[in-house]
């Protein structure tokens, strides 16, 4: 992840956390879960504060939440005793293992990452999946030039080409761009199957 985002999330991981529980709920994301999610194992990268752990555990998706930031790390065991979290950075995932999940989460995430970085980290998140295992990836999509917030967070611009080019491995079922129930902010969404050996 960016340096200047991580640090962001560090500094001020509480405020954070508290914005991401107070926003509505992502029913658009539920929705599209329930549809494209099978049981299983599920990872959610980029947990934040574990708001999507939690729901997908509730809803019969076991997940394990991986994040890079320790202040966010340290809200979601917080808020959520009975879960799993663990630190883990795209594009490595260092200690994820392959293979791994029936179902990967990646909400908002990948757009604070350094354009050099954005296919190996998609290509990571299909790596971590059984084969015709789920990826939800989203990303908040910024026109023009990359930008930073005024907490200092990275903004990528970047082409979906890139995501899908990344993709290639997989069976795109769903690829979309639309207003986010919880957060308002337009998203890009895709829904991608590992493809079968």
């Amino acid at each position: 992840m960016d340096a200047q985002t991580l640090a962001a999330y560090n500094r001020a991981a509480d405020a954070f956390a508290e914005d991401w529980h107070t926003q509505p709920a992502g029913t658009d994301l539920h929705a599209l879960v329930r549809r494209f999610f099978s049981p299983g194992p599920t990872a959610d990268i980029g947990c934040g504060s574990g708001r999507d752990t939690a729901w997908l555990t509730r809803n019969g998706f076991p997940t394990i939440g991986y994040d890079p930031s320790t202040g966010l790390l340290t809200e979601a065991r917080r808020r959520h005793p009975g879960l799993r979290f663990e630190r883990a950075a795209l594009p490595e995932l260092e200690g994820v293992p392959d293979s791994g999940f029936t179902n990967v989460l990646c909400e908002t995430v990948i757009m604070h990452l350094e354009p050099a970085a954005l296919a190996p980290a998609v290509r990571k998140l299909i790596a971590i999946l059984v084969p015709g295992g789920t990826l939800y990836l989203s990303w908040r999509v910024t026109e023009g030039a990359d930008r930073r917030d005024e907490h200092g967070r990275l903004y990528a611009a970047f082409d979906a080409a890139v995501v899908n080019h990344a993709l290639s491995t997989a069976n795109i079922l769903l690829d979309e761009e639309s207003t986010s129930a919880s957060s308002g902010r337009t998203v890009h969404r895709i829904i991608a199957r590992r493809v079968q050996p």
